[in-house]
């Protein structure tokens, strides 16, 4: 089945987005959680944009995860260069099917492939696919304006024999109800798809209901 990533967490209103309870729900609901961290001081924090002194540290997320394994895999969103010894403190213990990290730079996701950590590439309409060798373990598939892929490009997608996790439109401020429809129709809908969304009990309740 595909699995639910909630998007900045599991929350109820804008302002709990990246909050320890909005990130406690989505576990609670075995959700895979996406995240934005960023370093500050020398110190790894969660913060989507620059951080403050208030911004939650990272050991606080990884710990409360740490007591939900049983979850879809959390998406680690790099918003700064650098972060690969700070974050393979917490994860070199995990297995690649619990995490993925994406969306750094090209030269600081080599080095993420160097210390052998879960990395995807991203696709989207302004970025082709880029295999790095074969190093790197996923696809980070988005839309920034429009849905531009087809049915048959997924179906494509999966021969590359990697997960794909496809950010949901209303991420982008679009309606979800076209793209979800389409993924649905796809034959081999399995957990090599995830779905990166701010409506994940909708989503969940979608893709378990049977045509």
């Amino acid at each position: 089945m595909i699995e639910i990533i909630a998007h900045r967490g599991m929350w109820l209103h804008p302002e709990e987005k990246n909050t320890l309870p909005a990130f406690k729900r989505a576990l609670e609901h075995g959700f895979g959680i996406e995240t934005d961290f960023r370093d500050r001081n020398g110190e790894l924090v969660v913060s989507h944009d620059l951080p403050t002194k208030t911004s939650l540290k990272a050991e606080i997320f990884f710990d409360l995860c740490s007591q939900y394994e049983n979850t879809s895999p959390h998406a680690i969103n790099i918003k700064a260069d650098g972060l690969q010894a700070l974050l393979a403190t917490y994860l070199g213990n995990w297995h690649f099917g619990r995490y993925f990290i994406f969306d750094m730079s090209v030269p600081d996701l080599l080095g993420y492939l160097r210390v052998g950590l879960n990395t995807f590439s991203r696709i989207s309409e302004y970025e082709a696919h880029q295999d790095f060798g074969g190093k790197t373990n996923g696809i980070w598939l988005d839309a920034f304006d429009n849905e531009w892929y087809s049915p048959e490009a997924l179906q494509k997608l999966l021969l590359l024999k990697k997960s794909i996790a496809i950010v949901s439109p209303e991420l982008h401020g679009r309606s979800h109800n076209s793209l979800w429809a389409m993924i649905k129709s796809i034959n081999r809908l399995d957990s090599s798809f995830m779905l990166c969304t701010d409506l994940p009990l909708e989503a969940r309740e979608y893709f378990d209901e049977k045509d």
